[in-house]
């Protein structure tokens, strides 16, 4: 079960990592504050990749064709799940807007049968509709027909679909290495992800806004902490990725709603209603059978 550890350090790092995105939002903006995981980030994968290298004694992989779409989808959809996914904490509260992003267990289980071949056994098909049963709980208020709640819900569960996109094109890179060293196998495809996803986000502010990429410089320090967490949690991420299945990882990372309700109510002090916290147990018990099911 090292898959589990693993799992379970890379959640609680990215749970502290998006609450302080979160927070830089307000003054970077979505794609600045997006951009402070990406490039902050990715010079702390570069240094992980040295210290296993070291420790190891072991030459870079040698990628070859078929490692590269599935990075690159990596890259691309990672970026667009996690400037979703603060915009959809920009429009509810933090806990719940995880609930709505944590369908992506449920969407992974699905791209994983599309994607890998992966079936869904009966007990896993429960757990999908309970999860999603969860999310039209808290999304559904009385009397809140408005633009503002269909609108959340709609960015969450995008977020929470290019993340499962993500999960899955990501683990397709480390499995296409074909690296008998999977330690070495994770840490070299978030090197690559992370150097190509801080590249591609500084080209487009560069030439729509660089105003936010002076920005973000002013605010390194809060930024360096943010681009550190995300890369400790990605590297742990990829570990997992590694050596289990991704609809398994990302079903265990639903621990991050339990993380996100104690950041809400301390940090945030965000009240949670008792019809979000109904959802927000349907949510935990449908991907707690997804494990079970896995």
């Amino acid at each position: 079960m090292l898959w589990a550890v693993f799992t379970l350090i890379a959640a609680a790092a990215q749970t502290a990592r998006n609450a302080m995105q979160r927070e830089l939002t307000a003054t970077l903006g979505t794609v600045g504050a997006t951009h402070v995981r990406f490039l902050f980030g990715f010079p702390f994968a570069l240094i992980f990749l040295a210290g296993v290298l070291l420790v190891t004694g072991s030459a870079l992989p040698h990628p070859g064709l078929a490692f590269w779409p599935w990075v690159i989808a990596g890259a691309f959809t990672q970026i667009a799940a996690t400037a979703l996914m603060l915009s959809a904490m920009g429009e509810r509260s933090f806990v719940v807007a995880y609930a709505y992003i944590k369908t992506e267990p449920v969407q992974v289980a699905l791209f994983g049968l599309i994607f890998l071949g992966d079936s869904v056994t009966l007990l896993a098909a429960a757990a999908i509709l309970i999860a999603t049963a969860g999310v039209i709980v808290i999304s559904l208020k009385p009397g809140a027909g408005s633009v503002s709640t269909t609108r959340s819900t709609l960015i969450g569960l995008g977020s929470g679909c290019m993340f499962a996109l993500a999960a899955i094109t990501f683990r397709g890179a480390i499995l296409a290495l074909q690296h008998p060293d999977f330690v070495l196998a994770a840490t070299f495809t978030l090197a690559v992800g992370l150097v190509l996803q801080a590249a591609l986000l500084s080209l487009y502010l560069w030439l729509r806004d660089p105003k936010v990429l002076y920005d973000i410089m002013r605010a390194w320090r809060p930024s360096l902490f943010a681009g550190f967490m995300g890369a400790l949690a990605s590297q742990f991420w990829f570990l997992a990725f590694a050596i289990a299945t991704a609809a398994s990882v990302r079903t265990l990372a639903l621990v991050e709603v339990l993380f996100a309700q104690a950041i809400s109510k301390f940090i945030f002090k965000q009240p949670t209603t008792a019809r979000e916290a109904v959802g927000i147990v349907l949510v935990v018990v449908g991907v707690a059978l997804l494990v079970w099911a896995y």
